[in-house]
């Protein structure tokens, strides 16, 4: 993985440097001050400062306001927006306002909007309707940076840029003549020759053997399944092309703002695939982040896997939140309002894995537009509203109690969750074995049963160093280079323990199959072969039975039992256990492969392990199989056994201080065991029901692991 740098924060007005510049936390929101008028931008930014508002992001959606005709300027509203909120102590993350090109210049060149797989323009009336890969687009978005940045470089209220808005989140996926010409372009750095691109593609198969670079499409739709790695490379080339527009804006901000760092908001939650965000992060002076919680019995733990994941990938720096909601959004089928105490408990779950910006969309609800029904920090009823004096109570614990926790780092675990975006994108492509497999669903119940069990685990992507970490986890890991593979096994030899799952080791890098027996280049190490795979149909599931310590291996090798009995849904393998040293730790009782190992672990020389899970338990049957597995590793919970499974920890570090983050994942009050430590924010003695509390501790001593 490419590391970001270490960021420039952000230029905060009060002395223009982050190298001097106290850490603080971030507050506020995307405001849109064009939607108002004017009067009532006084009383925006009196709210502004009621509430705790340290930094709005402006001008996100302005283009058409900015720009009213290709020869046509008009910056004075945002000159006037810009200088007042400066007066009042508010800094600007100034967007470049390229997110949405207005209607002149569609009306003018209907040859930037994009184009389905099945060849229908998308035509303006929402938002992003821009070819990612237009010239012409690129020229007329450059050329309004280009006066955004000479106009507001030396603006005191400045403290970063804002390169478009959720890049991809509608567009991701062109398939344009521009689009075509561009992918060639791709294909040909990639892969060098048309008959290079013949092998990776195995082009042998239908007669698709291309002899012409111009022969070469997107993977639009076709008669049957398109070719499996023109879709895989398509994914790539898609998000890289929205990444080569990044870099294009942030040249220009760079060439004239060299001082003034340049984010722009990724979008890591669940659902959204299409941008490849570790490749993304070096791209970016800070990382950003927008999350949504989808409601439902994993909502609380999906925000949090994102979170964590939204650390790993800026490397442990301090990260954005750069949208989140303050009760309903407006897009989902059912828009729930947020609970008391759930707007706070969301915002600090991101902090506690590493964000040093709350920010909210939107600053006031608007009245009028496809988002009017998406809360905001000032909803449609006013100040005077419960919402809004929850706000201005989280800009005060921000501002005061936890002021200290501001600039720390996320403390990293001893396990891990490794999510590699290759395995999602091509793991759920057609004519698979199940159309039923969802990738993040499974890395997503792995990492709640690290919760049930109240252990910390880090969700990392592929290419971050695996050392650190004596226990992993790879789910699903589809998609194995040789490189990877070697990299799992050096790291097992050397004392890590590994854990993977159904439908792992399968394809290369070129989405072409591991010959030999599944799971490809992982069998040695796990000690198992597969012949073929027993996906389950929609309803029908099989029981798993523990076989207690040891069979197939000496007793007690793993050290503590897998017992009990497990339900399976999804998928099953045929295993066939190839090395005697390889413990069966459950077989099927039921369904096709009854009597078969289902759940084995072979230890590896130098005092690792690999096991394998070859179907899916969901997050109700993983915690039974994780915690063995954690026993057989050293690692157990750091929290008193009464909060485990109740409590999410987390820990932040700055020099000698920890800071422990105790969320409450349940809708009860939790009563705390004493706690070494000195409470920053809540009670000592009661974790109200969505609540978190921060306690500021001192270095652990050598050799004790806690919190």
């Amino acid at each position: 993985m490419t590391r970001a740098r270490s960021p420039r924060w952000l230029r905060w007005p009060s002395d223009g440097t982050a190298e001097t510049a106290a850490p603080r936390f971030a507050f506020g929101a995307d405001y849109n001050p064009e939607q108002w008028p004017r009067e009532v931008w006084p009383e925006d930014v009196r709210l502004m400062r009621q509430a705790g508002v340290n930094l709005v992001s402006l001008a996100i959606f302005s283009w058409a306001r900015l720009q009213p005709g290709p020869e046509e300027w008009d910056f004075g509203w945002l000159d006037e927006i810009m200088d007042l909120l400066h007066e009042n102590g508010v800094a600007v993350d100034l967007a470049t306002a390229t997110a949405s090109p207005p209607p002149w210049l569609t009306a003018a060149h209907p040859e930037i909007l994009p184009v389905t797989r099945t060849g229908e323009t998308v035509w303006p009336g929402a938002r992003q309707h821009w070819r990612p890969t237009s010239p012409l687009f690129r020229a007329h978005a450059l050329r309004l940076v280009e006066a955004m940045a000479t106009r507001y470089a030396g603006h005191p209220a400045l403290a970063a840029w804002h390169v478009s808005n959720e890049l991809g989140c509608h567009n991701v996926y062109d398939y344009s003549e521009d689009a075509a010409e561009a992918f060639r372009a791709w294909l040909r750095a990639r892969y060098g020759t048309v008959a290079a691109l013949n092998a990776a593609w195995g082009t042998a198969f239908w007669s698709q053997h291309y002899t012409d670079w111009a022969q070469v499409l997107p993977p639009r739709l076709a008669a049957s399944h398109p070719n499996p790695t023109q879709q895989l490379d398509f994914a790539r080339f898609s998000s890289d092309a929205l990444a080569a527009h990044l870099r294009a804006e942030r040249e220009v901000l760079r060439r004239l703002t060299p001082g003034v760092p340049v984010t722009t908001n990724f979008m890591v939650m669940g659902g959204t695939k299409g941008m490849h965000y570790p490749s993304w992060a070096a791209e970016v002076d800070f990382v950003s982040n927008d999350h949504y919680l989808h409601p439902g019995p994993q909502g609380l733990d999906e925000l949090s896997f994102s979170a964590n994941l939204t650390g790993n990938i800026a490397g442990g720096e301090p990260w954005f939140l750069m949208e989140h909601s303050t009760s309903a959004v407006n897009w989902q089928p059912v828009n729930r309002a947020k609970r008391p105490g759930e707007l706070a408990r969301d915002s600090l779950l991101h902090v506690a894995h590493g964000a040093d910006a709350v920010c909210f969309f939107q600053w006031r609800q608007s009245a009028a537009g496809a988002e009017k029904y998406h809360s905001a920090m000032v909803p449609h009823a006013g100040a005077d509203s419960a919402v809004f004096r929850s706000v201005a109570a989280l800009g005060r614990l921000l501002r005061e109690e936890l002021a200290p926790v501001a600039g720390s780092r996320r403390a990293p675990a001893e396990a891990a969750i490794l999510f590699d975006w290759e395995s999602w994108w091509a793991s759920e492509l057609d004519s698979h074995p199940s159309a039923r497999l969802r990738y993040r669903q499974e890395a997503l119940d792995w990492y709640s049963a690290f919760l049930a069990l109240g252990v910390r685990a880090d969700v990392v992507p592929t290419g971050t160093p695996l050392d650190g970490y004596r226990l992993v986890v790879a789910p699903i890991l589809h998609v194995l280079p040789s490189a990877l593979a070697k990299e799992l096994t050096r790291w097992a030899e050397g004392g890590g323990h590994l854990v993977t799952t159904y439908f792992s080791g399968i394809v290369d890098e070129h989405d072409h199959v591991w010959l030999g027996g599944y799971p490809g280049p992982l069998r040695e190490l796990l000690g198992l072969r597969i012949e073929e795979f027993g996906p389950l149909l929609d309803g029908e599931t099989v029981t798993l039975e523990g076989t207690g310590p040891g069979e197939g291996a000496p007793a007690g090798t793993l050290g503590c039992a897998l017992t009990g009995t497990l339900t399976g849904s999804l998928w099953t393998d045929e295993i066939t256990v190839t090395d005697p040293a390889t413990e069966v730790l459950a077989r099927y009782a039921s369904g096709p492969q009854a009597g078969r190992a289902a759940i084995t672990r072979r230890p590896v020389p130098g005092g690792g392990s690999a096991a394998y899970v070859s179907t899916r338990l969901g997050p109700e049957g993983l915690p039974g199989v994780l915690a063995p597995l954690l026993g057989a590793a050293g690692l157990g919970s750091e929290l008193p056994p009464q909060l485990r499974g109740l409590v999410e920890p987390a820990v932040r570090t700055a020099g000698d201080a920890r800071y422990l983050f105790l969320t409450n994942r349940t809708d009860r009050p939790i009563e705390l065991p004493p706690l070494e430590g000195e409470f920053l924010t809540g009670s000592p003695e009661v974790l109200p029901p969505h609540g978190v509390a921060v306690l500021r501790r001192p270095p652990a001593a050598p050799g004790r692991a806690r919190p």
